[in-house]
Formats: structure tokens, sequence, C-alpha cells
């Protein structure tokens, strides 16, 4: 294991938290046992068990039905990669009489156990959406969990947009009510705690939970919130895809069938300052538990939401698009050396074990290749073992640059430089300030189904693309989402048939 890696992994990791903590200051409520709590509970249940039918604005229903549409891509994108596979393999020993549909495949397994396999094919690569402001990457456990409670309760599509929407506010919301420097240093990672009460609330409003069995749900969220920092010394993304998808599909949707059958836990949870939304270890710089309510129906986090324009890691994305820029004029026998300089801790993605953050591999497969393969962006094999790739890899520096870096308070986004220097000394130089995708450019709706079609394409061809396209975008007119769940179940090369 490369422990520079790990380390600067864990440095960054630390370090944009705490950024994104300080200009919040000494944002805090009453401290657990002062009377001037205000609860919480009242709003959060109602809200979450009549979420499938609120009063949402056009544009925010519209980023919804996108944000199914990209999660659905990337389901169908990565249904052959490792994870995935392995999803299927526990979801068909663990219940093989199931009846219902693991998306990306033909198999079927329990509820549980297939939102579980479709959540791991959804974070099998590189591709999915994320909040930056939370850290946390919703979709692949909340759009799954929906699918499976609404077309389990013969929903319409109006209702799983709805859901979704619910399921994005309350992942989003929930790491930053707690502050996501009191959940790093309690040892949690957001993108496993958040993804459980996001997939939980989607399935509660599918599955009529009453606002008290919702607060029953909460609590069965509460102790099944884990997911360990550990995910960063992952190498094959099998673990991260657990952590970041399978696990809170698995833990919420679970929760919800707890409380539907009558599990009793704590009352008024979120209230009660011994349990634990209001735990001592939560109450440290950065909580504010009332945004957790304050402003439903008003502010939304798919607002605060972004898509990967490319297969690769967030900060890695502008230098994909300055080599892809170059590539065009550029062959690779002319290359002498790349620098590639971004903002924070560059060693991360210089020395990064996964392929779709180690920069130098990215660079060598796009100058090699002259484009950028989803499978490629994401294979260990050639990484580790094709010496053409790694001899480019080897011409490849990254380096800091703090004049790229944001001033705090001001809105997250990824820059890069990168310099090409030539056999014959001359030099090329592109530099990227952002790519679209992030909530300061998000993609247009039509860039968004672009990207899907060129996930979709290559597995199940252009027609069946466009038909899940006009689906997605049809949802909120949709008596039923079982054409959708049809489209979703294929059998790899067969598909195109």
């Amino acid at each position: 294991m490369k422990t520079g890696y790990v380390a600067a992994t864990v440095l960054a990791t630390k370090a944009s938290i705490v950024s994104a903590q300080s200009d919040e200051g000494q944002k805090t409520m009453e401290s657990p046992g002062d009377s001037g709590w205000l609860d919480i509970t009242p709003d959060l249940t109602n809200y979450i068990s009549g979420a499938a039918t609120h009063t949402v604005p056009a544009a925010i229903r519209e980023r919804a039905r996108l944000h199914i549409l990209d999660t659905l891509a990337s389901i169908i994108a990565c249904n052959s990669l490792e994870a995935a596979t392995l999803g299927r393999a526990y979801a068909a020993a663990m219940s093989p009489d199931g009846q219902s549909p693991i998306l990306g495949s033909r198999q079927a397994a329990s509820p549980v156990d297939a939102v579980f396999a479709s959540a791991m094919t959804a974070h099998a690569a590189e591709i999915n959406d994320f909040i930056p402001s939370a850290y946390v990457q919703p979709g692949p456990a909340i759009v799954p969990v929906s699918i499976e409670a609404a077309r389990a309760n013969g929903r319409t599509g109006s209702d799983l947009v709805g859901a979704v929407i619910a399921g994005y506010e309350i992942a989003g919301r929930l790491p930053k009510a707690i502050g996501t420097r009191n959940l790093y240093l309690a040892g949690l990672a957001n993108h496993g705690i958040a993804p459980t009460f996001g997939a939980a609330s989607a399935a509660a409003s599918l599955m009529a939970l009453s606002p008290e069995q919702v607060d029953h749900m909460l609590a069965y969220c509460s102790q099944q919130a884990s997911g360990s920092w550990q995910w960063l010394l992952d190498v094959r993304h099998i673990e991260k895809a657990f952590v970041f998808g399978g696990m809170g599909a698995r833990n919420g949707l679970q929760a919800a069938y707890m409380a539907q059958l009558g599990f009793t836990g704590v009352p008024e949870s979120f209230d009660n300052e011994n349990a634990w939304f209001r735990w001592r270890a939560f109450q440290g710089e950065g909580k504010d538990h009332a945004s957790l309510v304050d402003g439903l129906h008003e502010r939304y986090e798919l607002s605060l939401a972004a898509m990967k324009r490319y297969p690769v890691g967030g900060p890695t994305q502008p230098a994909v698009r300055a080599l892809l820029d170059l590539r065009e004029t550029i062959a690779p026998d002319q290359v002498e050396k790349i620098v590639v300089a971004m903002p924070g801790e560059a060693a991360t993605f210089e020395r990064a074990n996964m392929p779709a953050l180690n920069i130098p591999y990215l660079a060598a497969i796009i100058m090699l290749d002259g484009r950028l393969d989803f499978v490629d962006a994401q294979s260990l094999s050639r990484q580790e073992t094709v010496e053409q790739a790694r001899a480019f890899a080897r011409k490849v520096t990254v380096v800091r640059d703090e004049a790229q870096e944001m001033g705090e308070g001001e809105d997250r986004t990824e820059s890069a430089r990168v310099t090409v220097t030539l056999k014959d000394g001359r030099t090329e130089e592109r530099y990227v300030a952002y790519v679209p995708g992030f909530p300061t450019h998000p993609l247009g709706k039509a860039e968004v189904e672009e990207k899907a079609i060129e996930l979709i394409e290559p597995v199940l061809g252009r027609s069946k693309a466009d038909r899940l396209v006009a689906l997605c975008d049809g949802l909120d007119d949709a008596p039923s989402i079982e054409p959708i769940i049809d489209l979703m179940r294929f059998d790899g090369d067969a598909a195109r048939s």
C-alpha cells in the first residue's frame, strides 16, 4: 500500500472539511439540556411522510428527473464492473428466490438485497452525482431504493420524483446539520451516514408511512448510521461502493420496512438530548441542528448537487478536460513531460491507487488512446501492468498551485493548469477554471442527457438510450415506473437485441 497517498488523502480530506466549516463559525444551537432547544421531530417527520405529494418548483423537479437519469445511466455503464458483480452475487446468495429486480441485470432478490446490489452497481465507478457541500454522493443509494419502493407500492412517476427530492434533501442537510467536521472527528464518513437517512426518507413517503412511523424509522436509521473513513484506503473500489452506495440503500430500506411492520424505537429521538442526533460528539464547531428542517419547501439540496462530466473523481475533472483538449493537436510521441498544477493536496492525485483518481495514469491513457474510455478509466489492471501506460505516466507530475485555491466562504470549485513540454522544446498549455457539472456551473438538461446517452449507448444501443432519456423526462406524467424498470433489465451483451 502506498502510505504516502493514504496520508495525503487523509490530510486533504480533513483540510477540506475544516475549510468548509470554518466560515460557519460558532453557528450553534443550544446544547443538550438547554431550554432553548426547538423541536425538530414534528417538522422532519411530517415532511418525510408527505414527501411524494409535496408541491415543488418545476425547476427542482426537473433536476430530480435528471439525477434519476444520471444514476440509471451509471448503473447501466457499471453493470459489468467488479463491485457490481459482487453485489449481485451477494444478493443472489442471500435471497435466491426473491422477486425484486436488481437494476442493470435480469436477476432478482429480496427488496433489501436487490437495492443493495443496485446501489453497489451505481457506485461501481466514479461517474455518479454528489453534493459537494455535504461530502455526500446521494444517487447510488436513494434512486434504487426509491424505484423499488415505488414499484412495490404501485406508485406513479410523479410520486417517485417527489420521494427522490426528499431523499436528497435529508441526505444533503443531515451532515451539515451535525457538522461535517464533527462527523469526521467522530470517525464517521458522511458518505455512509447520509445515504442511509436519505434512502429511508425516500422509501417512507412511497410506503405511506405515518409521521409516527417515520419517527421510529429514524431511530433505526440512527442505529445503523455507519461508515468509516477507512474507504480512503480502498484500492479496488469495492469497499468504497459499499460505503457510498450499497450500505445506505440496504440500511435505509430496512429501517423503513421495520417501521412499517411495527418496530418501535426511541420516540422523538432527534430531539432527545441523550440520543444520536444530539450526541456529545456532534456538539462541536459547525453544528447547526436547526438547519435540518429550516427552509424545507424553500431551499433545496438539489440546487447544490453536482454531476460528473467524466468518469473520474471530481477534483481530477479539469485536468482531464485540459488533457483532452491538448490531445487534439499533440501526439503521444511528441511529449517530453507534462505538469498538472491544481489546487489542494496535489500529491493525493499523483499517487492515487484508484485509477479514476490517478492523474498520471489518466494523462497516459488520454494521450495514448486519444480519448477517455469509461472502462479504461477504471482499469486497475492497465494502470498496474501495462508498461506503455506506466512509462507514459512517469512523464507526468502533479503540483499544488495555491493561486488556484478558493478563499474562505467562496463556493467550492475545481480547476487545473496543464503544461505539456514537447521534445522539440516547445510548450503547450491549457487552463480549465471549471468543468460544467459543479453547482456553480451546473450541467444543463441537454448536457445531462448527452452524458447519459454516452454511458448507455455502448451497453443498450442508441434506441434504448433515447428511450430511457425520454422516460425519465416524462416521469411527472407517468402513471407507472414499470417501463423504466423494464429497460433496466438486461443481460450484458444481449441487451442490444
